[in-house]
């Protein structure tokens, strides 16, 4: 039996959103055990023209849900980026996590012939379903959630790769 779109995006998604909660609780602990605000670690930044954690977390988000969304030919739901604590980003990932699973296999598997259309600055882009998923939806997805690993690891967080990838 060959891997399925749905395996290939659904549990994907699901899984390192799991790794972006622990590794945020990590965060969290760290941040308590230093006496660093939440406000102070969610604005946290590699450099100031970048976003912060709060946004990284956000955007990995948004990511999954709309991709699920897009492969499943549905309309994405919208989530407000109201975040303003990490209680607040367990949360949105918590909600996130059950929006994607929400979505059957039956409405997925197949979206690999399937057209999406991408919304761009530049003009819509159009990529048949895999190319969406392979090339824009996990590299753009992953870029969020390796970002916030990063910037918690840039305030002191001691996290590494094993927290990133989760129990294999």
């Amino acid at each position: 039996m060959s891997l399925s779109m749905h395996q290939s995006s659904i549990a994907v998604f699901a899984r390192a959103l799991r790794n972006l909660r622990h590794v945020l609780q990590q965060g969290e602990a760290w941040a308590k055990s230093h006496n660093v605000s939440d406000a102070v670690l969610l604005q946290t930044r590699l450099i100031p023209d970048m976003f912060p954690l709060v946004k990284q977390v956000q955007i990995a988000c948004d990511t999954a849900a709309r991709s699920a969304a897009r492969l499943a030919n549905a309309e994405a739901k919208s989530f407000p980026d109201n975040e303003a604590t990490l209680v607040d980003l367990y949360a949105r990932i918590d909600g996130t996590i059950a929006y994607i699973e929400s979505f059957k296999p039956t409405q997925i598997d197949g979206a690999e012939t399937r057209t999406i259309t991408l919304p761009r600055h530049s003009g819509d882009v159009k990529l048949s379903g895999e190319a969406y998923l392979h090339e824009y939806a996990l590299p753009n997805f992953f870029f969020h959630c390796t970002t916030a690993y990063a910037l918690l690891r840039r305030a002191g967080t001691q996290i590494g790769k094993s927290d990133f990838l989760g129990k294999i």
